[in-house]
């Protein structure tokens, strides 16, 4: 089959329900990605484009690249955009991965509501991509290899090439005389998928010429599974949550063959947005965790996330939740704080009960975490407690005790993030902690 732009048209109109407000190209300057910008570009679509382009510096030539690809852009009447990234040598991820991770990181920062990233990732990649993870003992998902569309950042990552094979990009980009960058490092057969790509696709090949089509179609059924076992595990999920799937109760879990707490957890690191656990680590949760002893704080870690234990519940988190919120400064009434990543963002609100004296709350209070010692009445007429204490009494997430922002005046503790505000210098009306999208604390 010729590909072409009214195929390509098709193809995004099929892989979504919501039509892109802007189709932002992954534009590397190489043959696939100039085949989708110039078919996008010469299409007569009315969305808007943009042509993005990742300068990894990895190579001499990378500025080259990057002038290269901008006139392309030019050329076809077409938005241009180069964001330069810095590689994290020495991560231990490998440089392929870490360079993909770099790059992902600029699309999603790029990406605007309603946005479509645009990749040029065809029928060829999805047999290497499934490939790769078959020979990492990947399950299913891995096997499902590279959706068609998936939500990244604020907008959607598209990838409407799946079903085009190499070749047909090759034939496209001779019959409009395209010029392209090469990237020496695609023939560098020490990395896996140029191996598979150049040393091991092509014995296949010659044995069945339609390997690509193949493994796309198997791909396509690991997908389907996927999608019941993902299904499988939103209904669990139902009988044994409250609706955050990223806090579990562990006795109806265990009540489940492991084969189906398996499933549950990874559906749940799914639906929670969080890195799902190597197999090993999997296990070492499913074990480890719901024997712990009740007064126990057992801790599983791996990339990206962790799994806790607290009064009968698993707690699946980002692992963030180790270097703490960024706590600073001082929080006033016209001066809100960022707590940084995933920590959300303190405000103070005028309310109709008792709250902070408008003095104080206008002057500033300076922000602090626990160091030890606080006290603090939470009541008029009721005793003074030790905040330590009165966190374990309220069943304060113990993980989170140490990260609570406290606001102070001076040494004395006015307000403990958005909980409880001191009772001996509370007046009605008054100000209240507001704290918006930080994580849970209770």
């Amino acid at each position: 089959m010729t590909f072409d732009e009214n195929r390509l048209l098709k193809s995004i109109e099929a892989i979504g329900n919501d039509s892109p407000r802007r189709l932002v190209v992954g534009f590397s300057g190489g043959m696939d990605s100039s085949v989708l910008l110039h078919a996008l570009a010469t299409s007569g679509t009315n969305v808007p484009i943009l042509a993005l382009h990742v300068n990894h510096g990895l190579h001499p030539d990378s500025d080259k690249w990057q002038r290269d690809a901008e006139d392309f852009a030019r050329c076809l009447g077409v938005k241009f955009q180069s964001i330069a990234v810095d590689i994290r040598q020495g991560s231990g991820s490998g440089p392929e991965a870490a360079a993909r991770d770099a790059r992902y990181d600029a699309f999603r920062a790029a990406l605007k509501p309603g946005d479509w990233l645009v990749l040029a990732q065809h029928q060829d990649d999805q047999a290497e991509t499934m490939l790769l993870n078959l020979l990492r003992g990947s399950g299913p998902l891995g096997l499902a290899g590279m959706p068609a569309l998936r939500r990244l950042g604020e907008g959607n990552l598209a990838r409407p090439l799946l079903s085009v094979s190499r070749a047909e990009l090759a034939d496209y980009a001779l019959r409009h005389a395209l010029v392209w960058a090469e990237d020496p490092a695609n023939d560098d057969p020490g990395m896996d998928r140029n191996f598979l790509r150049h040393r091991v696709l092509p014995t296949l090949f010659d044995r069945w010429p339609d390997a690509n089509r193949r493994l796309a179609r198997s791909a396509m059924h690991a997908s389907d599974a996927q999608a019941l076992l993902e299904d499988l595990a939103t209904g669990d999920l139902a009988t044994m949550t409250d609706g955050d799937p990223a806090r579990i109760r562990i006795e109806g879990m265990t009540a489940m063959s492991l084969r189906r707490q398996r499933n549950l957890i990874r559906g749940a690191c799914t639906l929670a947005g969080l890195p799902r656990p190597p197999a090993q680590r999997l296990e070492t949760l499913l074990t480890t965790l719901p024997a712990a002893a009740p007064d126990a704080e057992p801790r599983v870690v791996w990339p990206g996330a962790e799994a806790r234990r607290y009064r009968g519940e698993l707690f699946l988190l980002p692992q963030f939740i180790a270097d703490g919120p960024a706590i600073t400064g001082s929080l006033a009434v016209d001066r809100p704080v960022d707590l940084g990543p995933h920590f959300g963002r303190l405000t103070l609100r005028q309310s109709e009960g008792a709250g902070i004296p408008s003095d104080l709350a206008r002057r500033g209070l300076k922000l602090a975490t626990r160091q030890g010692g606080e006290c603090i009445r939470i009541s008029a007429g009721g005793r003074s407690q030790k905040l330590k204490k009165l966190l374990q009494q309220e069943g304060v997430l113990p993980w989170m005790r140490d990260l609570l922002p406290l606001a102070l005046d001076g040494d004395r503790l006015v307000a403990v993030a958005d909980r409880w505000v001191n009772a001996d210098i509370a007046t009605t009306p008054g100000y209240r902690v507001v704290w918006t999208d930080g994580p849970a604390v209770v």
